[in-house]
């Protein structure tokens, strides 16, 4: 993993395990790895990984089971996903929109290529 210094690394980490909820590496229901891992494998301070997972469990991303570890929430992916639908709805959405007015492309004309090329065509 590379660290960028636009945030802070725990966020950074934080933002990899909302990755890896949303696209299925890490599972509702299961234990995701221990902060000693992470801290191992990532070579980071383990109060870097254990503010990261804090955040997580703040949000109801992960929840801590007493001597067994961290787990992701059953719904966590589902509450992911909606946050980030609402996200691209309101930032995304309307950024792109106006990239396409400034390069004088008709919005129809790119909604029927985002139709085909939603269709594999």
């Amino acid at each position: 993993m590379q660290w960028h210094d636009e945030q802070p690394i725990y966020r950074q980490l934080r933002d990899l395990v909302v990755e890896r909820i949303l696209d299925g590496s890490f599972v509702e229901g299961e234990a995701v790895p221990s902060v000693r891992q992470v801290a191992s494998d990532y070579r980071i301070n383990h109060l870097t990984v254990g503010k990261a997972y804090q955040e997580l469990v703040e949000t109801g991303l992960l929840e801590k089971r007493r001597g067994l570890g961290m787990y992701v929430t059953v719904g966590a992916r589902a509450a992911l996903t909606a946050d980030e639908q609402a996200r691209f709805f309101a930032r995304e959405l309307p950024a792109f929109v106006e990239r396409v007015r400034n390069l004088g492309l008709d919005v129809e004309q790119v909604a029927t290529r985002l139709l085909q090329e939603g269709e594999g065509k």
